[in-house]
């Protein structure tokens, strides 16, 4: 019985940090919402924000509802998303710089979306709205995102099927299909018209200041099957953790549970940049933070990276809002800038 209670003790005591940090993460990201509605071009006090909040005529009730709030809620489902994703890949993968950025899966999407804007006409360049490309049909435009994620799915796959294949090459094998569709999505604009490639251009800028309510409400959808699937397996990603053969002793179709995770991956890839462009590097910094924080047990590693990777998008679009303000820079700018060193350190750390 001592034994018992000891054992159940340090138990609770393992769960309990874990649980506080999470908490920790919910109130920084709720923190993070008040900042992020208060800073903008229109300088709005705090009783107005609370005054709009409840009141929608109200002075800045428009501006708060109609742009700020839809923002805001974009980036929070879209880190949310990176998040999930980089921890589930860089589980199945084995590989601690994966994630849909540098596997080359998410410029695949860009290259399936960009090809429903140019050739099957999913897209226009709406002057009146930022000179923003707004998408005509969003579920076109995701059916062709996720077709262009699964042929770099697809690859990923294939080499990961190769016994002797090293983390490094796993990488190099993302440069190239990213450099593979990066190529094909030039070729579409080298027959475009100015409209068609100004659009495309814009569009390929990650941005969550393009998200409108009815894409919050869709992403928000998807959102909840992907969390609630995600955290029914975590047990089967512990197992995968420990190795192929000791998660098949203990019951796991390690090539199912590989192939859907990497295919739901990429279909919520292809969701974020069908809605907001091509966000990087979210996806590969939050899971390894938190791998670091919490360790590899993904019941807590799952919410804990969705937590942390919508708390580093929400603040570099923070930032980016308000770093050269007036002038609103895209949120892709901001993650590249972040993600380029951490993406280097673990390279040097892997090589060390």
């Amino acid at each position: 019985m001592p034994f018992e209670n000891s054992t159940i003790s340090r138990y609770m005591d393992y769960t309990r940090k874990k649980l506080l940090i999470g908490i920790f993460l919910c109130l920084a990201l709720f923190a993070l919402v008040i900042i992020s509605i208060k800073i903008g071009a229109a300088d709005l006090s705090f009783y107005d924000i609370i005054n709009a909040l409840f009141n929608r005529d109200a002075n800045g009730a428009l501006i708060i509802w109609n742009i700020r709030i839809p923002r805001i809620l974009a980036a929070i489902i879209a880190g949310v998303f990176m998040g999930i994703e980089g921890a589930v890949m860089q589980c199945v993968l084995r590989n601690p710089l994966a994630s849909p950025y540098t596997m080359g899966i998410s410029n695949g999407a860009a290259f399936g979306a960009a090809f429903a804007i140019i050739v099957l006409g999913a897209g226009t360049l709406h002057s009146t709205h930022a000179d923003a490309v707004i998408v005509n049909n969003p579920y076109l435009t995701v059916l062709a995102a996720f077709l262009g994620a699964l042929i770099g799915v697809i690859a990923v796959l294939l080499i990961a099927r190769v016994r002797s294949v090293t983390p490094e090459v796993m990488i190099l094998a993302g440069v190239a299909m990213s450099a593979m569709f990066s190529a094909g999505t030039m070729f579409l604009q080298y027959f475009a018209t100015d409209a068609q490639v100004a659009a495309t251009i814009f569009w390929t800028f990650g941005d969550v200041g393009r998200a409108v309510w009815n894409d919050v409400w869709v992403m928000l959808i998807l959102m909840i099957p992907v969390f609630i699937y995600f955290m029914y397996h975590a047990w089967d990603y512990n197992s995968l953790e420990s190795g192929e053969d000791t998660a098949r002793g203990l019951g796991v179709n390690t090539d199912r549970i590989r192939t859907q995770g990497m295919l739901i991956s990429s279909f919520t890839a292809a969701v974020t940049v069908a809605f907001l462009g091509v966000i990087g590097f979210v996806g590969l910094i939050a899971p390894h933070i938190m791998r670091r924080v919490i360790g590899h047990d993904h019941r807590f590693l799952i919410p804990t990276s969705a937590l942390l990777g919508a708390l580093i998008l929400l603040a570099s679009d923070t930032l980016a809002r308000s770093i050269l303000s007036p002038i609103v820079l895209p949120v892709g700018i901001i993650t590249a800038f972040m993600g380029a060193p951490m993406f280097l350190y673990i390279i040097m750390k892997m090589r060390r």
